[in-house]
Parts: C-alpha cells; structure tokens; sequence
C-alpha cells in the first residue's frame, strides 16, 4: 500500500480502504475549526484585561471570524468541488494555522480582529470540504455512521474548546488559546496527504461567480446585521446591511432560477426532505449555542469558576451528544428522519426552557439538566438532517452540499448568540437598573450596566472607593448577579419559545418515511431519465439512504 493517497476517489473500482482513518482525519480538521469559537468563550475575559476590550471589541473579536466563516462557506465548497477537495481541505488547514499563528502573536485589538478574519477564511474552506470528502468516500450504506461521527465531533469540540482553552490560561497567556491550534493543523494536512484521497467533480462545467458574488454579498451582510444591529443599535449601518442582504437574497435567487448551472438550485428549497432539514440545523444550533454561551458567563461570572473549571463542566454536554449519535445510528434506519430530527427539537427546547428557573441562587446542578439534554438533542437530530442535505445533492455539488449545511449551522449559531446576547443584555440592564439605580452615579451605572464582568468590575471598584463598606459592595454583586440570572431566565423563555415555533415548522415540513422515500425515488428517477417506478424497490431500511445502491456507489462516490 502507497504511503501517500494518490489515486483519486472517482477512480477507485471499490470502496477506499482506508476511508475510516481517513475520517479522523476530516473530523481532527472539523474540531479545530469549531473549537476556535468555542475556546474564545473562556479566553474572552484574559482578552477584554489585556487588550482593553469594549463590548464592541469583543464582539468582533469572536464574529470577525463568524463573518467570512459563514459568507464563503458556499462559494469556497464549489471551488473545491470543481478543483480538488482534498486540496480545498490542505489550503484551508493551513490558513487556518496561519490566522492561528498570528493572532497568538498580535497585541492590538485591530490586528487581533484581522487575524480571526483570516481564520474565519480557512474555516470557510475547511467545513465544506470535510463534508464532501466523506460523501465521496463512503459508500450510501456506510454514509450514514460517518456522517453520525462527524456531527458528533461538533459537539464534542463545544464542549472540548473551553475545555482545552481553561488548560492552557492555567499557565499561559490568552495567544495560547490560538496557537493550540497550529499542531492539530499541521496533523491534520500530513494525515490528508496520507490517508485522505484526492477528489473532486466529474463534468462539472464553469463555477457559477456572479451567484457566488451575490451569495457572499447577501449572508455577509445578513450575518453583520444580526451581529451589529441587537448588540449596538439599529443605526445606519446595521440597517443597510440588512437592506443589502434583502436585496442581494432576491438577486441570489433571481440569478439562480434562471441560469444553467447555478451555483445553489434554490428550487431544492421547496423540497420538503431538504428545506426542513435546513431549517431544523438552523434551529439547533440557534438553541445550542446561544444558551451555551450565557451559561457558560453564568458559570464564570456568577459561580466564579475559572477557565478550566468550566471547560470541564461542559464535558457532559459532549457525552451526551455522543449518546445521541450512539441512539440514532441505530434508529434512523427503521424510523426514518422525521422520527429522529422532531423529539430532538422538542428536547432541545425543553433543555432551554429549563434555564428559566436560573435565579442568582442556581448552582452547576441547575444547568445540568439543560446541557444534557440540548447534548442529547444534538446527537439525537443534526446527523440525519446532515445526510438528507447531502443526499440532495449530486457528486458535482457535494461541496455545494457541504457549504449549504455548514452556512445554516453558522448562521443558526451567529443569529443565537446575537439574538439571544442582546436580549440577555437588555433584561440585565433594565433589572439592574431597577435595583441599584439610584445608588450609584450615572456614568458607574453605565459601565455596570455593560455586562456582568463590568457591573462585577464596579463593585471592585466601589471596594476600593474609601468610605464604602462591604455591606455596600456586597449588595452590588448581589445585584450584578440577580440582574444576570434574571437575564438569563427572561432570555431562555424567549430562546424556548423560539425553538418550539421551529419544532413547529420541522414537524410541518419535514416529510414522514414513506414520503421521502417516495421524494427519493422520484428525483432519483428523474436524475437517471427514467420512467418513475410504479412500486417501491424492496428495501430493508428506512430513510434517505434506504433505496438500493447505484452502480457507482459500489466504489463509495456517487
């Protein structure tokens, strides 16, 4: 056997050998590229110190890597379809590892805020390509365990990322939290040359760039306005970008309809296997990561756990979504999607409206609950609504596939974090206000009334201040901390009600196991240019991946 993986999928007259092996090495590539969010969560209260962060500052510190993740994910996952997938995955592995290198090394807010962008860039590169790999690679009955392992490594790396980051701020400086990521990367781009074959499109004619353009217009533009607009106010700027995304949105959509080879078929939206598992990741990781990221402040600001203490608290959202993936490997098949992605949902939500009892007396046991179950949810619903994406697509479009689930994941984990941020934000406000707003001076309130690490940073003040007692600053944190935990039960009402109307829509949507095996047949049929069968094939599973193989599945690509 060759030490390098030289001969392409497409001409591969069986299925790869070494595909399994080579799925660690898609997924070591996947978690380091959720984890750089994640591990921000932590590292963020050593920056805002160091740095001198405003609220501002920090925002975009964490979402100028959400931006282009998100903007380019569609338009990098076709490039890498057309060119080289393996190649797409080494390229963005190593401006990752770039990015990585240089924002371990900066010390000005700007450059800190570049060097995100530019992983944000080989983000963009690398999901999309993780994804279309493993469909290539995999054979149709094999696809789905593969595609169960690779969404639970992104559970795993929400939990792994504060966890690996609260190690390192043990000893080391917040740039550490950056530079972890050099290693893995450098792992990851031998084990592709090593184990993970090259691949790309058979046929598939010229890249679509204007919808690309407009694509990337359009969801930069929506993901700034959901960024900048609940956080800072809708002024000027928020507000034309979300004219801009509107616009672009209907461009996007005008330009796709009518050109021969579009770059996304936006027809496949009003398919109902495909259009309710978009909405159903979105959703997901609209609950996931919005709660996560206020109780994970909860943890360090109001239980005062360090960095490391809370990564390993989260350790059993990230079992729990393994268990998940363990239950719906082994009943998908029978049930089909729909039984899998609609109770996930209703858990998922239920884990959020959980957090509504959070008062300033919660403890870790309080949020137990919710983690495990929004654990649980993930592993439970993201894989199978992750292969029936997939499975929409033909061979010439899995990175297109790829970009598709991975824009709605970004964009689902970007709209729970500002959205729910900003309310979070606003309800600890006007309750802080409420308790102490005629006991501090105006500009102290302001700056209290900033964040739960500011309001705690005034009371270190008023410490200070000679003449105050410790009754006084005492009271202060006690109010700082019940502004917060009010914050975070009138956020997760909203944030459950939210997720409830999504379950809503998914269970409207989605199709049930007969009709999206009939749904498959059909495109199937359409895609081969033959007659529509006039009876199901015989079948032993159920679900999208449950019709006979083609032929060429038989060499683990379509």
């Amino acid at each position: 056997m060759p030490l390098l993986a030289n001969t392409p999928v497409e001409k591969m007259t069986g299925p790869y050998s070494r595909r399994w092996w080579a799925l660690i090495v898609l997924c070591l590539s996947l978690l380091i590229v959720v984890m750089a969010n994640t591990s921000l969560i932590v590292a963020a209260p050593d920056m805002t110190t160091d740095l001198r962060l405003s609220s501002s500052d920090l925002q975009w510190v964490i979402d100028g890597y959400t931006v282009p993740y998100a903007a380019l994910m569609l338009v990098l996952g076709s490039i890498g379809d057309k060119y080289s997938r393996r190649g797409a995955l080494i390229t963005g592995l190593l401006i990752f590892a770039g990015g990585s290198v240089m924002g371990s090394l900066v010390d000005e807010t700007t450059l800190v805020i570049i060097a995100r962008a530019i992983m944000g860039v080989g983000a963009a590169v690398v999901m999309p390509a993780t994804l279309s790999l493993l469909v290539a690679m995999f054979p149709k009955r094999e696809r789905t365990r593969a595609i169960t392992a690779w969404t639970a490594t992104s559970g795993l790396a929400i939990a792994v990322g504060p966890l690996v980051a609260g190690w390192l701020l043990e000893s080391h400086a917040w740039g550490s939290t950056f530079l972890i990521n050099v290693p893995i990367a450098i792992v990851a781009v031998i084990g592709a040359f090593v184990l993970v074959p090259p691949s790309k499109a058979e046929g598939m004619g010229r890249i679509d760039y204007v919808g690309g353009l407009l694509s990337i217009v359009s969801v930069g533009s929506l993901v700034y306005a959901v960024i900048e607009g609940p956080h800072f106010g809708w002024d000027t700027g928020p507000v034309t970008a979300a004219v801009v995304a509107g616009v672009g949105f209907v461009a996007f959509t005008l330009w796709e309809l009518k050109h021969p080879h579009p770059m996304l078929d936006v027809r496949k939206f009003t398919e109902r296997p495909f259009g309710g598992s978009m909405i159903a990741v979105l959703f997901f990781f609209f609950g996931a990561f919005g709660s996560i990221y206020y109780s994970t402040q909860f943890l360090q600001f109001v239980l005062g756990y360090d960095a490391l203490k809370t990564g390993v608290l989260l350790l059993p959202l990230a079992g729990a979504v393994f268990a998940g993936a363990a239950v719906t490997g082994k009943l998908t098949p029978r049930l089909g999607v729909k039984a899998m992605v609609v109770p996930g949902m209703v858990l998922g939500t239920v884990g959020v409206f959980l957090l509504t009892r959070i008062d300033k007396g919660s403890t870790y046991t309080d949020f137990l609950p919710s983690l495990l179950l929004l654990g649980f949810a993930i592993g439970l619903s993201v894989s199978p609504a992750t292969d029936t994406i997939m499975d929409s697509f033909p061979e010439s479009e899995l990175g297109v596939g790829g970009g598709a689930n991975d824009t709605s994941l970004e964009l689902g984990g970007s709209l729970g974090i500002a959205v729910l941020g900003s309310l979070l934000g606003t309800a600890y406000q006007d309750k802080l206000a409420d308790l102490v707003g005629g006991q501090l001076p105006h500009d102290a309130l302001d700056t209290a009334e900033e964040s739960v690490g500011a309001g705690l940073a005034v009371a270190e003040q008023v410490a200070r201040t000679p003449g105050a007692t410790p009754q006084q600053t005492q009271a202060l944190v006690d109010a700082v901390h019940e502004s917060f935990a009010h914050g975070v039960a009138h956020t997760s009402l909203i944030g459950g009600i939210i997720m409830a109307a999504g379950a809503l829509i998914v269970l409207a949507v989605l199709p049930g196991r007969k009709a999206a095996a009939k749904h498959l047949q059909e495109r199937t049929a359409r895609a081969q240019g033959s007659p529509l069968p006039t009876r199901p094939p015989h079948s032993d599973t159920a679900g999208p991946s449950a019709t006979p193989e083609a032929p060429a599945d038989v060499a683990g690509h379509r």
